[in-house]
């Protein structure tokens, strides 16, 4: 019995835990002393964290913390990210539930200080103000999402095939494995924002003997290996519920120094449902934003019942030496599988072009729109596979490059294109494309010379890839709205002129442009009553076959 409580005495007065991982975003010391529960930075910014031993069997009891608990006023006033960094902190440790209070509203300043989430965290009611006119460090994130699950090299891998189906190896579960060749340059874009590409990189899914997920395959060769990573997956599912944000927006230079703070998950397996985000104090200059929601190298993340807000457009120099708008986001995707925006939407017109669309993505696989309401959706570097449907799009439609299949349905679109295969990726998209039952209001309804699928490629650009038309485009039932157009309109087309200097054989591609085989055409309609036509540029397209009813 005298050991007994020797061993309790020890544990419960010495409990130190410098946070579940070696990041230095969870730079926290935990100890349970008997003395108030209090929170304190040292002179290094370690946040220092006494709880004492009644609040802990206390908190243990009733199976969460609250941020006031743990020092947070919740007055609107006084910064309050130490005691919310702190409380997620404690609550990691014990597994602990996150609770804010009901009415509160937590200010949080430019302080450098990531509050790590590894607990079901509900936001409530409360509101949440970031301010962004002084920050330490634009790219610290307020909340990181992350996992206590670590990645790990794989060995004995040099090469991989696409659509291989089984990788050997031996794993503990299912993980998400990222792949990357450094000497292969892939998206070398081009224009404006011209640059020499990335390396060569993919990501997918596979079980414990190796088996990868095909709805997510692999879609490169990759002859050589620098580096593959597997991270096992978080098999519970974390939610994350409530919350109002508002950022307090910067007022730096508008230039390409993009600012982070914000809500970042890195961790698969997670629920978020009921946020809102606003912003506010945009002036007439200001660094653009990576996202308020940013999700990377992750799997299985869904975004539901959520209110977001598009960031005005500022304008900068580019890498071309001329001026340029800055893409500014309130969504990034990067590097994740199977991530959905269900019955999500912005707080401003999605059709007012003074705001830059809401979402960015790279490196993506299986992303989804449902009953959605934005101004956009984009995917750079690629997306394999995504979905649209039962949504309305605004001012910058769908713009996209990739493989797979890309299917819009249930959806009204209000772009300059039904679909705008980006250009300074070659507008290439390898695999199929289906519409259904939509409906296309080109240009948001403004007089235009309307074309369903947009792009160019001249042929004379090497983007690290070839680069391909959809092999094979299906519409069926859709309604075009050119009801406003100009006197001398000819009717909407299909493709746009996608090169106008090659005009018959003649033209010569140094990087040849793979054009699309089939279109399927069912059930088209205009409000001009004018024919759906091939292009402005027949002789690109003579070789489509095209199935009309």
């Amino acid at each position: 019995m005298k050991y007994f409580l020797l061993l309790f005495f020890f544990f419960s007065c010495v409990i130190v835990a410098r946070g579940q991982t070696e990041s230095p975003l969870e730079n926290v010391v935990i100890t349970s002393k008997k003395k108030k529960t209090q929170v304190r930075t040292n002179e290094n910014g370690e946040l220092h964290v006494n709880v004492s031993p009644k609040d802990v069997l206390k908190f243990k009891a009733i199976g969460l913390v609250h941020y006031s608990d743990f020092g947070a006023s919740g007055d609107g006033k006084t910064d309050d990210i130490d005691a919310i960094a702190a409380a997620h902190a404690f609550a990691n440790q014990h597994g602990l539930l996150v609770k804010a209070e009901e009415g509160a509203t937590y200010y949080i300043g430019g302080k450098e200080r990531t509050a790590v989430i590894r607990t079901d965290t509900d936001f409530g009611t409360a509101a949440f103000i970031i301010d962004d006119t002084e920050v330490q460090n634009r790219s610290a994130s307020i909340f990181m999402v992350s996992s206590s699950l670590r990645p790990f090299k794989l060995e004995g891998i040099s090469s991989l095939k696409r659509n291989q189906e089984k990788i050997d190896v031996s794993l503990p579960g299912s993980c998400l494995v990222t792949v990357t060749n450094s000497h292969v340059k892939h998206y070398i874009r081009f224009g404006l924002n011209q640059n020499n590409g990335s390396p060569q990189t993919d990501i997918f899914v596979v079980d414990k003997n190796g088996n990868v997920d095909m709805d997510g395959p692999i879609i490169w060769d990759f002859d050589q290996i620098t580096d593959i990573t597997a991270l096992p997956l978080d098999e519970t599912t974390l939610n994350i519920t409530g919350g109002r944000f508002t950022t307090i927006a910067n007022k730096a230079e508008s230039k390409y120094t993009y600012y982070s703070r914000n809500i970042t998950i890195r961790r698969s397996n997670v629920l978020m449902d009921g946020l809102e985000h606003r912003v506010t104090g945009e002036g007439d200059h200001g660094a653009p934003y990576g996202g308020f929601i940013n999700i990377r190298d992750c799997a299985y993340v869904t975004v539901k019942n959520t209110i977001l807000t598009g960031h005005k457009t500022y304008r900068t120099i580019g890498s071309a030496g001329k001026p340029v708008s800055m893409g500014t986001y309130d969504i990034s995707v990067n590097r994740v599988l199977n991530v959905s925006f269900v019955s999500c939407s912005q707080t401003n017109d999605i059709n007012d072009r003074t705001y830059w669309g809401i979402l960015g993505s790279n490196y993506c696989k299986n992303l989804v729109y449902d009953y959605c309401t934005f101004s956009r959706f984009d995917a750079h570097k690629g997306v394999a596979n995504a979905t649209i449907r039962n949504s309305t799009l605004g001012h910058m439609g769908i713009n996209a490059i990739g493989s797979g299949v890309l299917t819009v349905e249930n959806t009204t679109i209000r772009g300059r294109s039904l679909i705008n295969l980006r250009s300074d990726y070659g507008s290439t998209w390898q695999g199929e494309l289906v519409i259904r039952n939509c409906v296309f209001v080109p240009a948001g309804g403004r007089p235009t010379s309307a074309s369903l699928i947009g792009g160019s490629n001249s042929g004379q650009h090497d983007f690290g890839y070839t680069c391909y038309m959809p092999e094979r485009i299906t519409i069926e039932t859709l309604h075009i709205d050119d009801s406003n157009h100009s006197e001398d309109y000819q009717g909407p087309a299909i493709f746009t002129n996608f090169n106008p200097q090659m005009t018959d054989d003649s033209y010569q591609e140094k990087f040849p442009y793979v054009r699309t085989r089939e279109i399927v055409l069912r059930n088209v309609t205009t409000a001009s009553g004018k024919a759906l036509r091939l292009s402005d540029n027949p002789f690109l397209f003579k070789d489509v076959k095209v199935d009309t009813d």
